[in-house]
């Protein structure tokens, strides 16, 4: 079995683009779209990873902001999106808080 699984750091350029992104995959048949959570110490990622999540982060995109854009655009979208994530920020608010979070904006909860 073969499966096309993009993957993009929210935020990076912006989170416009971010959704437009989304939405191209979507349509090209992406089988599933990995969406990942920028991070200010992504030091296990490469460098293409690691410059992505920097212009994230220097737009000020912000775990909340990351939801938003989730519920406005998972309705949209025909594909799976799942969430790629460092510890730190699920730790943050607890485990079962932002797994309720982003079952809530749409991200599918297995």
């Amino acid at each position: 079995m073969v499966a096309l699984i993009p993957y993009i750091t929210v935020g990076d350029p912006d989170l416009p683009t971010t959704v437009e992104a989304l939405k191209v995959l979507d349509c090209c048949g992406s089988d599933i779209i990995e969406l990942g959570l920028p991070y200010s110490d992504p030091l296990a990622d490469g460098p293409v990873i690691q410059a992505a999540a920097a212009c994230s982060l220097a737009r000020e995109t912000n775990f909340d902001a990351v939801i938003s854009m989730l519920r406005e655009v998972l309705p949209q979208l025909s594909c799976p999106v799942s969430q790629f994530s460092y510890y730190n920020p699920i730790l943050k608010p607890g485990l079962g808080k932002f797994m309720s979070i982003i079952k809530d904006a749409g991200v599918q909860v297995k």
